[in-house]
């Protein structure tokens, strides 16, 4: 006696075929059984030059630092950024979108005046940001001379991204954009003052860049991105105009009916009160904001936030729930000792939502802690849930692994109610056969280090077919996040 036939749901051969021959097609629904990985990409927004080719305010595809200079100009604020990004690696699909100047707007100025006369020879060394420029000094020379030769100095680096000219020993410097953010590029002279001394009997005072006004717009960037995801976003500006245009870029893109998880990093200088003052305005989870101390470390803001979220998008990449902490920015000066943030400055930063750096004993800028702008719920209440940017890139990461897993899953499944007891080989799924496949992706989760407690998630999961359309199983995961292992706290209670 013949038992019950399989009735298999081929997803390719018809029913009905009459012709003789061995037909095989393919199902890859059951092919993967651990987590999809994520794909990552880079966006740079930048300020661009006239020289720059990229096609403005339009994605465009660079593939290393040589790709940066030509995409956004020598000399641009873009082609700084890329620089940094490429600084930290060079294996994330990295895309640019180069942002043309404000017409309306003034470039910043600053002035190096040269007075006395050295009485003995030696080397100026002014640094522009954390770029050296260096002109040769004898006793026989008047600031005028060394004037002119150092705004030369400035004009033969063609990397900088400022211009110089010089007039009766005043040098002025002249940012190639226009714009409020080389407001923020410090000039310093002797970065290391053991080895460098301005030349006895020369005198030379520094007014810093200031003047630059009206920045670009990246409303029409934003327009232009598309559906692309892009998981790292990196803002040069930081303005509370575009800031503003890129939280609600970002809300749209991480709600569920689009799913583009991305954050964006972006610099910020002043002092406690001024960034403090400015976080307060801001209270999104989509947006983390470098912090350097004014007068501190001489970089330009904009290359703090090209190396911190590039080591952000790299390393997160490779674990999303592992503390960014102690992870150095490559290449970046730290600020002098008695220019740093104290322990209780940064904490208080922190808690307006701004992420800090330290200094490690190598000299190194290294995170500290990398949270977001997030600080308050809807109520006004103190609300930690969103604070780190590791909670962020778990959650972008368990939401791409669980629309993998159902679409790999069940691709053009019939569903049902639990206890249907179709034929072997039917594509159909109940909801219990839905909430076995999610349980199985939590303990793959566990396994990867990115929750915790299986037992509560177990008990949490609900997954129930909707009351009201017969198409659709509503589920509500409850994952238990790792956390962080951030401070260790201990009280040696001794005795004698």
């Amino acid at each position: 006696m013949m038992g019950a036939a399989a009735s298999i749901s081929f997803n390719q051969i018809p029913v009905n075929l009459l012709t003789p021959g061995q037909y095989v097609e393919f199902d890859n629904s059951k092919a993967i059984n651990a987590p999809v990985n994520m794909p990552q990409r880079i966006l740079l927004i930048a300020q661009s030059l006239a020289t720059g080719i990229a096609p403005a305010n339009t994605p465009y595809q660079i593939s290393g630092k040589d790709g940066g200079v030509a995409a956004f100009g020598r000399g641009s604020i873009g082609a700084s950024m890329v620089g940094s990004i490429f600084d930290v690696t060079d294996t994330i699909e990295t895309w640019v979108v180069a942002v043309p100047d404000n017409g309306a707007g003034t470039a910043a100025t600053g002035t190096v005046t040269i007075t006395g006369a050295a009485t003995q020879g030696g080397t100026l060394n002014l640094y522009i940001g954390e770029d050296l420029v260096q002109v040769a000094v004898s006793t026989t020379d008047t600031p005028t001379t060394i004037a002119t030769a150092l705004a030369a100095a400035i004009n033969a680096n063609p990397d900088l991204v400022v211009t110089a000219t010089s007039n009766v020993g005043v040098v002025t410097v002249t940012a190639r954009h226009k714009g409020t953010l080389t407001n923020d590029l410090m000039m310093q002279l002797n970065y290391y003052p053991l080895i460098q001394q301005t030349p006895a009997g020369l005198g030379v005072a520094l007014a810093q860049l200031s003047g630059g006004t009206a920045d670009p717009s990246i409303a029409t960037a934003l327009s232009n991105i598309g559906a692309t995801q892009y998981n790292n976003i990196i803002m040069a500006f930081n303005d509370a105009p575009n800031q503003a245009l890129m939280e609600t870029e970002l809300n749209n893109r991480w709600g569920p009916l689009l799913q583009n998880d991305g954050h964006c990093h972006i610099g910020l200088r002043g002092t406690v009160g001024s960034l403090n003052s400015a976080l307060s305005a801001r209270n999104n989870s989509h947006i983390t904001t470098w912090t350097c101390e004014t007068g501190g470390e001489p970089g330009p803001v904009w290359e703090k936030a090209a190396l911190a979220g590039a080591t952000a998008a790299y390393y997160l990449a490779i674990d999303p729930a592992r503390p960014l902490q102690t992870l150095a920015l490559p290449n970046r000066l730290p600020a002098p000792a008695n220019k740093r943030f104290t322990r209780a400055e940064r904490n208080n930063i922190l808690s307006y939502g701004g992420a800090t750096t330290v200094v490690d004993n190598g000299g190194n800028v290294v995170i500290e802690r990398a949270v977001t702008n997030y600080k308050t719920n809807a109520a006004g209440l103190v609300d930690p849930s969103y604070r780190d940017v590791e909670t962020m890139y778990t959650l972008s990461l368990m939401r791409y692994q669980v629309r993998a897993r159902i679409a790999q899953r069940f691709p053009r499944y019939k569903l049902a109610n639990d206890g249907t007891q179709a034929a072997p080989g039917q594509a159909l799924v109940t909801p219990q056969d839905i909430r076995a496949e999610l349980i199985a992706l939590a303990l793959d989760w566990v396994d990867a280090g990115l929750m915790e407690d299986i037992d509560q998630f177990k008990s949490d999961l609900l997954v129930a077919r909707n009351g009201s359309d017969v198409n659709r199983v509503d589920v509500r995961l409850p994952p238990n996040l790792v956390n962080q292992f951030r401070i260790f706290a201990a009280q040696i209670q001794f005795r004698l």
